[in-house]
C-alpha cells in the first residue's frame, strides 16, 4: 500500500454509536491512525447527522444521532482529528458524498482502507461504492464493530467476502505491515 495513494478513512467512529458491542473497537482504530500517521498517510474521519425528515427516520424509525453529543467523534479518536486529511460531516451512509467523492478523487486514493462503527451500514456501504467507483476497498476486520451486535458485524463481512473479494478483508496488523514496508513511507 502506497501512502501517497491510499487513504485511511475512520467511518462514523461517533459518541452516538459507541456502546457494549462496538466500544471494544475504539483502541483498534486508534492504533490504526497513529500507525497511519507515522508513514505519512492520509487519514479522513466522516460524521454520520440523521437530519429530521431523513428515510432513517421515516422509513426505519430511527431518530438517533441528531444531537451534538451523540454526533461528536468517540474521544479516544478526537485529538486525531487535528492532522486529518479531513472530517467529512454526512446525511447518508457512504462517505460518497459530493464532498466525500470530490476528496478522493482530488486526492487521487486509489485505495481505501475502512475502518469503523457499523460494520452493517456505513463501513459496508463506503466499501462497496469504492469498489464501484473503481477504487480498492480494504475492510479493515478488527477495527470495524457493529451497534447491534457481533452477528450483524459478522453478516457484513460475510457480503462484502462475497462482493467486494475476500481477499480484501484484512486485519490490523496486516495494513499496518503493508503501510509502513512500502518503500517512501516515512519511519
Amino acid at each position: 500500500m502506497n501512502p501517497r495513494s491510499t487513504a485511511l478513512l475512520v467511518i462514523d467512529a461517533q459518541q452516538g454509536f459507541v456502546n457494549q458491542h462496538s466500544r471494544g473497537v475504539l483502541p483498534a482504530i486508534a492504533r490504526l491512525v497513529e500507525g497511519w500517521r507515522a508513514a505519512g498517510a492520509p487519514v479522513v474521519f466522516t460524521r454520520f447527522h440523521n437530519k429530521p425528515g431523513s428515510p432513517y427516520e421515516t422509513i426505519t424509525g430511527w431518530t438517533r444521532l441528531r444531537s451534538p453529543e451523540e454526533q461528536a467523534l468517540a474521544a479516544d479518536l478526537v485529538p486525531f482529528t487535528d492532522s486529518a486529511a479531513a472530517v467529512i460531516d454526512k446525511d447518508q451512509a457512504s462517505v460518497f458524498t459530493p464532498e466525500g467523492s470530490q476528496l478522493i478523487r482530488d486526492a487521487g486514493w486509489t485505495d481505501l482502507v475502512l475502518c469503523g462503527i457499523d460494520t452493517d451500514a456505513c463501513v459496508y456501504d463506503s466499501a462497496r461504492d469504492a469498489y464501484h467507483h473503481g477504487l480498492r476497498p480494504w475492510l479493515v476486520t478488527d477495527a470495524c464493530a457493529s451497534t447491534g451486535g457481533p452477528q450483524y458485524h459478522d453478516a457484513a463481512l460475510l457480503m462484502a467476502a462475497r462482493n467486494i473479494g475476500a481477499n480484501h478483508l484484512v486485519t490490523s496488523d496486516v495494513v499496518l505491515s503493508r503501510i509502513s514496508e512500502t518503500p517512501g513511507a516515512q519511519s
